[in-house]
C-alpha cells in the first residue's frame, strides 16, 4: 500500500457519476483505500473509508470525497451555471496507468495527429505552434494559453477542419480542463474537463465530463465521440513506461511542444506530490 503525500492528500477527488450509483452500496479505490459509498432512502450519499466517514459533494454530475482535509474546494467552473450548457457526463474509464500521466497525456497536443488521426488531427499538420505557459491563484493551477492546433473535426457538431484554440488549465494534481473553439457557436468556448481518480499509484479511473454549446448532438452520440478520443488515448497510457511519472527531466526528453508538461512536473514537484511519481 503506498502513502499518499500531503498534497495529494488534500484534494476532492471524482469517484463515480452520480447516475450511476443506483445500487444501495458501491466500492471502489482511491489513494491505495477501499471505499464504500451508500445512500439512504431520501438519496443522501455517505462515503466510509473503513469506519471513517468521509465528506461528500455532488458536482457536475459526480460524486466526490476526500481523504484528508482539503485545502481549496473542487474546481469552479462558472460556465456550468450557462442556462444553455449541456451538461455532458462521460462515465468512468478505467486506465492502468498513473493519474499524472493521464493528466499530461490531456495537455499534450502534439499526439493529436498520430493517435486521433483525422479527427483532433491529421498529416502534414502537425506543428504545434509556440504557447505561453503561466501560474494563476497564488501558484494553485498552471495554464496554458494562446494555443492554436488544425482540427478535420474539433467536435461532434463540427462539420469540417478549423483551426480550433486551446485554453487548458490544470486546477489541482490529478484535474485538468481545457477550454476550446466552439464549432457551433465560434465566439464562445465548450469545456472539456477531465478528472481523475487515482486508485492505486499506477490504476486511475477517468472521469470525463463536457459543458457544451450544441443543442442538435444526441447526448448518446456526444459520449460515444468523447470515450472514443480517450480510448485511443488508453492505448498510449497502457503502453507507457515507467507507469509511474518521472518528475525529474533526465528520464526523458522534451521539446519545445512539451512545454505544458514540463511546467507541470516542475509545478507537482514544487508541490511536493510524489504519489503517482517515479522517485
Amino acid at each position: 500500500m503506498t502513502s499518499p503525500d500531503p498534497e495529494t492528500l488534500s484534494h476532492w477527488y471524482p469517484v463515480a457519476m452520480v447516475g450511476d450509483l443506483t445500487h444501495a452500496t458501491f466500492q471502489t479505490m482511491l489513494l491505495d483505500r477501499m471505499i464504500e459509498i451508500s445512500h439512504d432512502e431520501n438519496n443522501a450519499f455517505q462515503a466510509l473509508c473503513g469506519n471513517r466517514p468521509l465528506p461528500v459533494q455532488e458536482r457536475y454530475g459526480y460524486l466526490w470525497t476526500s481523504l484528508g482535509e482539503p485545502v481549496r474546494d473542487i474546481p469552479a467552473i462558472p460556465e456550468a451555471a450557462e442556462a444553455d450548457r449541456r451538461l455532458v457526463c462521460c462515465g468512468s474509464i478505467a486506465v492502468h496507468a498513473s493519474g499524472l500521466r493521464v493528466v499530461e497525456n490531456f495537455l499534450d497536443m502534439a499526439h493529436f495527429p498520430f493517435v486521433h488521426t483525422n479527427i483532433l488531427g491529421a498529416e502534414p499538420e502537425t506543428e504545434v505552434r509556440r504557447y505561453q505557459i503561466e501560474t494563476r491563484e497564488d501558484g494553485a493551477e498552471i495554464w496554458a494559453t494562446d494555443c492554436t492546433f488544425f482540427q478535420p473535426q474539433a467536435a461532434l457538431s463540427a462539420s469540417g477542419g478549423i483551426l480550433t484554440d486551446y485554453t487548458y488549465r490544470v486546477a489541482a494534481p490529478f484535474s485538468t480542463l481545457l477550454y476550446k473553439t466552439c464549432p457551433a457557436s465560434p465566439e464562445r468556448q465548450d469545456v472539456i474537463a477531465l478528472f481523475v481518480q487515482p486508485m492505486t499509484a499506477t490504476r486511475s479511473r477517468a472521469h470525463p465530463v463536457m459543458f457544451l454549446i450544441d443543442d442538435s448532438s444526441s447526448l448518446g452520440g456526444l459520449v460515444e465521440f468523447q470515450q472514443f478520443i480517450f480510448l485511443q488515448d488508453r492505448i498510449i497510457l497502457e503502453n507507457q513506461r515507467p507507469r509511474l511519472m518521472p518528475l525529474d527531466g533526465k528520464y526523458e526528453i522534451p521539446t519545445m511542444a512539451d512545454r505544458s508538461s514540463v511546467a507541470y512536473r516542475r509545478w507537482l514537484k514544487g508541490k511536493g506530490v510524489t504519489y503517482g511519481a517515479l522517485s
